[in-house]
């Protein structure tokens, strides 16, 4: 009888979906990619896609990885997955999306709605947070489906993030888990689990307790691949889909980042840091942690929206030549870019950057912009690169900081995920701005590696997470920092990015108001 050793898991991120195929010791053994377009924009600032355009893709991924040599089906013990936070899809009793889902890269907001009111309403008051209650009120996409699209809002029988709709398809279940409950619903993140009746996140957004799906824990069983599924996607019927986590989450465990002094860092199209805590803490208050992968725990996160996606834009926006220049060599344009951050020494000769592209909740505002100070003329196109890397560590280390002072717990070393991780200059930068151990994980995938660390403590392949983790993740490099370089980023740091935005809020605060 074969042995099943082996966990598939499914990684649907921003740009692609992956299909994965993990041993217990962590080894990824094959994988299939297959890119998606990440939204259509019907209008300037928002962000759609086809909730097919997901599905078609992980059937694709999945049939391409079974046409690879080597793969044996046979060995495979279940199944987890692993997706990008906060896409909202609308489906209706038949389980039919009514219209595009909403990606979390979406911009709308819907002004002029009724604030929470009642004991609520002035608890915000008192605390200072009637902002903050209204922005995340106005953020919320169930406000904007119901103010401009009432009758979608009606028809909607299940109002679910894109794990539940690809779980409801991979199944015919209307579940998820509570380690993907990312987003503007009515959870209570401290209970994780539904808010409760009374709860003020009830009157912030319009949503009926029975749009919502069941939550089981990361590790327990979502149900079984059903007979369409297995038909559309080649995966075998009946083997057990394990809940696992949000990619951010799953990628801190796949990166080894189980205890709250190891920070992990996601360079991703949204850059993050986030720690794993097994009690809850708010770093800015009415802002919770999210769920963790680890059932029962949470990870505190600091996030710049934009993160690594103005590394792509500055190379669509001015990185031509070194397109072309790796074309020429043959090479990924990374390592083209590469060249021209180590040609700029350390802190870009007085060049900053502050990375607010987008507007934050509250640290920073919503009023916040970003920008470029310093310039003068000895800076070039690689100046501007080499300062947009070290504004997103300075943003970075300050979310560190903030999480520090909140939790008491020091953190000593750092693990860094995501695409912008593959950069030697980044990451090296990044140990010098921190003044830390920086490691990659030893494997690129790491979100995909944390969802089948939870499918394999779920089928019972290893006896726990802490066991899991210690057995299916590894460092890669390790870059450490230069202390005489870390003592420059140090100054620049605490003497100029610190006082960056307190000075230029006001302005920001005019832009605001005059531009919106």
């Amino acid at each position: 009888m074969t042995e099943k050793d082996l966990i598939l898991a499914l990684d649907n991120g921003t740009q692609s979906v992956r299909a994965l195929l993990f041993d217990l010791h962590g080894s990824l053994l094959a994988k299939a990619r297959v890119p998606i377009e990440p939204y259509f924009s019907p209008a300037p600032g928002l962000a759609e896609q086809h909730p097919q355009v997901f599905w078609q893709a992980l059937c694709q991924a999945c049939q391409k990885l079974w046409s690879l040599e080597g793969v044996d089906k046979e060995r495979i013990a279940g199944v987890a997955l692993t997706t990008q936070r906060s896409t909202m899809i609308n489906l209706d009793k038949n389980g039919q999306p009514l219209r595009p889902a909403i990606v979390w890269l979406d911009q709308r907001r819907t002004q002029g709605l009724k604030p929470v009111g009642g004991l609520w309403g002035l608890a915000f008051r008192i605390a200072g947070m009637t902002r903050t209650a209204a922005y995340l009120q106005a953020e919320a996409e169930a406000n904007w489906l119901r103010t401009h699209q009432p009758q979608i809002w009606e028809a909607t029988h299940k109002y679910l993030l894109l794990s539940g709709y690809l779980t409801y398809r991979m199944t015919g279940r209307f579940v998820d888990s509570v380690g993907c409950q990312v987003g503007y619903l009515p959870f209570d993140y401290k209970k994780l689990t539904w808010a409760a009746s009374w709860d003020w996140k009830w009157q912030a957004v319009p949503i009926r307790r029975e749009m919502l799906v069941e939550l089981v824990p990361p590790t327990h069983l979502l149900g079984e691949i059903s007979a369409s599924a297995a038909q559309e996607t080649g995966i075998p019927k009946g083997l057990p889909l394990i809940a696992a986590a949000a990619d951010k989450a799953c990628e801190v465990i796949g990166s080894g980042a189980l205890q709250p002094h190891i920070g992990c860092l996601s360079y991703g199209t949204a850059a993050t840091i986030n720690t794993t805590h097994r009690r809850y803490i708010e770093a800015i208050p009415l802002i919770p942690p999210y769920p963790s992968a680890v059932p029962g725990a949470y990870t505190l996160e600091f996030q710049i929206y934009r993160g690594y996606w103005m590394v792509s834009w500055f190379k669509q926006e001015f990185g031509l030549h070194e397109q072309r220049l790796a074309d020429e060599r043959g090479v990924e344009p990374e390592v083209i870019f590469d060249e021209l951050v180590q040609r700029i020494p350390p802190g870009s000769q007085g060049l900053f950057l502050q990375p607010y592209w987008s507007p934050g909740l509250k640290l920073p505002g919503p009023e916040a912009r970003g920008a470029i100070i310093g310039f003068g003329d000895i800076h070039t196109r690689p100046h501007i690169y080499r300062a947009i890397l070290e504004g997103l560590a300075y943003a970075l280390r300050e979310g560190a900081e903030r999480t520090v002072r909140r939790s008491h717990i020091p953190i000593t070393e750092l693990r860094v995920a995501g695409g912008g991780s593959q950069s030697n200059a980044a990451m090296q930068l990044t140990a010098d701005i921190f003044g830390l151990p920086t490691s990659r994980p030893h494997v690129y995938e790491a979100s995909g590696l944390g969802a089948a660390i939870d499918a394999a403590v779920g089928l019972g392949l290893h006896r726990d997470i802490e066991r899991a983790v210690a057995s299916m993740t590894h460092l890669g490099d390790t870059f450490h920092p230069d202390p005489q370089v870390h003592a420059l980023y140090d100054q620049l740091y605490k003497r100029v990015y610190l006082r960056m935005y307190h000075q230029l809020r006001p302005l920001y605060e005019e832009l605001y108001r005059l531009s919106p």
